[in-house]
């Protein structure tokens, strides 16, 4: 993914980036939403009262219990939804990104600093907010339904929607976007940036530039993805919570989540739910750059001047 040249001469389009990756994006969530999942029912699960033991022990108890009461299917939850998104959140993370490089170059095959890179992959997570925040709130929604014998509220991402548009509006569909934001935006910049200077690092001494090979690749798209959470996870407990509370539980939003969460939790609770999000990230950001370099080399083979 680095700004090495092409066939043509130029480095990598936009144009590209957006294709590449959307199939990334799609190679991550196949690869990661059974522990998302999981993360997701730890974050946003009950505080259990005096004397009560919690619901879920940890992330291997959420996990078994989850397939006990639901089939391995229950891992599954929500799924359609990112699906549903994922090609063009990814698509379009990846486009803003390569939109972000284009903006700080003043030639196409000018090498970035890690700092432009940051700028570069921070400028992306705007580009993802307005698909990004809808998708995730009903994504979380569906993820924290329990099944067996418990009553379904949403038969789906449509049945969510729908309800929820029924209730609130579109305001009600986009709540949480401010949180998504903060999260999204500081952790894109380490995501990119760490990719890119891994990749430089791994790239053996006169060899092409990003031509690092698959074994490679999938470090530098892993470490890339737990970089990308180490930033992320405290914004995603906070969206989370505010995501799949009650309509005037927060009446003043983002703030009274984490006046509530600092008051009746402390600071760890920030970091709930980070052991199913490091086992996921590896593997499935791994994937992503895999399908994202796959694709890349796809297109540079039968498109060179697109």
């Amino acid at each position: 993914m680095s700004e090495e040249k092409k066939t043509t001469g130029s480095a990598t389009s936009p144009v590209k980036y957006f294709l590449s990756g959307g199939f990334g994006g799609i190679c991550t969530v196949v690869a990661g939403h059974p522990l998302d999942t999981i993360k997701v029912r730890l974050q946003t699960m009950p505080r259990p009262k005096p004397g009560e033991t919690p619901l879920y022990a940890g992330t291997f108890d959420c996990a078994k219990k989850t397939v006990q009461r639901e089939g391995v299917k229950g891992l599954y939850k929500g799924m359609a939804a990112p699906i549903t998104g994922v090609a063009p959140i990814f698509a379009l993370s990846f486009f803003g990104f390569g939109v972000g490089k284009r903006l700080q170059q003043s030639t196409p095959d000018e090498q970035l600093s890690m700092s432009q890179l940051f700028y570069a992959g921070a400028f992306s997570g705007i580009f993802t907010t307005s698909i990004m925040a809808p998708g995730e709130r009903i994504k979380c929604l569906l993820q924290i339904q329990q099944g067996g014998n418990a009553p379904q509220k949403y038969n789906g991402p449509v049945d969510c929607a729908k309800q929820l548009y029924r209730e609130g509006g579109m305001r009600s569909i986009y709540k949480g976007t401010i949180a998504t934001l903060l999260r999204d935006v500081p952790a894109s910049g380490m995501y990119f940036m760490t990719y890119e200077w891994l990749q430089r690092s791994l790239t053996p001494e006169g060899q092409e530039p990003g031509k690092i090979g698959l074994l490679r690749t999938i470090f530098a798209g892993g470490m890339a993805g737990i970089f990308n959470w180490m930033v992320a996870i405290p914004a995603d407990v906070l969206k989370s919570r505010l995501q799949t509370a009650p309509e005037g539980t927060y009446p003043n939003g983002l703030r009274d989540v984490f006046g509530k969460l600092m008051r009746e939790e402390g600071l760890s609770a920030l970091y709930k739910g980070c052991t199913p999000v490091m086992l996921r990230a590896f593997p499935a950001n791994a994937a992503c750059f895999m399908g994202f370099e796959a694709c890349m080399k796809f297109l540079n083979f039968v498109a060179p001047n697109l």
